[in-house]
């Protein structure tokens, strides 16, 4: 399936539109569901940009299946239709959704790695506990310089915090994450982005890949880093 061409709209960047999904590119700082009501937040936009752009009467359907810590930018993917809703919450709950990320982090990390650890939640954060539920991920070390490395990130397990808490747990945590590591001057968020989504169309079945390049706080600290633009594996 191609792509759709980003649009841009005021509030909004779609990725990708069809008749039952709707794909953005969600900034950091921006809430992906509101916590409170009156909170700016990406499934409102979502919706707002729907009834617009195909002038729908009424309350606009958007079904909600995965989320983005508030932090955290990049691809969201959301369902236009009930059906593909109850498709997409089955293809993540059965890890059948590719996820990977982009991350930079402190220190020089092996060219790749899996980590797995397990994760207990508590009220400030994320621990590695016995007791807490197993978690899985791999990485791959795209580049490396002054004291940092720049890491394709791939999850296996959808935890709370898991690539936050696990490279840090690994001893390299996300640059500018304060709950795991310790702020930045260079970035005032760690420095995280949902890069590519693959997964196969929850209607058509067609295989479908959703990127998101990086946004322009992150490239601008790769630039001061000196740490390249990246390219997805294999892309």
């Amino acid at each position: 399936m191609s792509p759709t061409p980003p649009i841009a709209a005021p509030g909004l960047r779609v990725l990708l539109v069809d008749n039952h999904l709707l794909a953005v590119d969600k900034p950091a700082g921006l809430l992906t569901q509101a916590a409170a009501p009156g909170d700016d937040n990406l499934l409102d936009r979502g919706r707002a940009w729907l009834k617009a752009e195909y002038d729908k009467p009424g309350n606009v359907f958007l079904g909600l299946v995965h989320r983005l810590d508030r932090n955290v930018s990049g691809v969201v993917l959301f369902a236009r239709t009930s059906k593909a809703a109850s498709r997409l919450a089955d293809a993540f709950r059965r890890r059948a959704v590719d996820k990977t990320y982009l991350a930079v982090v402190v220190g020089e990390t092996p060219a790749g790695a899996t980590l797995e650890h397990a994760l207990l939640e508590q009220e400030r954060g994320v621990v590695v506990d016995p007791a807490g539920k197993p978690a899985r991920l791999a990485y791959r070390r795209l580049a490396v310089a002054r004291g940092h490395s720049l890491l394709a990130v791939t999850l296996m397990t959808g935890r709370k915090h898991q690539i936050r808490a696990q490279l840090a747990a690994a001893g390299h945590p996300l640059l500018g994450d304060p709950r795991y590591g310790q702020r930045s001057p260079d970035l005032a968020r760690p420095a995280l982005h949902a890069w590519r989504l693959a997964l196969d169309h929850p209607v058509r079945g067609e295989p479908i890949a959703i990127e998101a390049p990086p946004p322009a706080d992150l490239l601008g600290l790769l630039a001061r880093l000196g740490l390249p633009n990246p390219q997805l594996p294999g892309g």
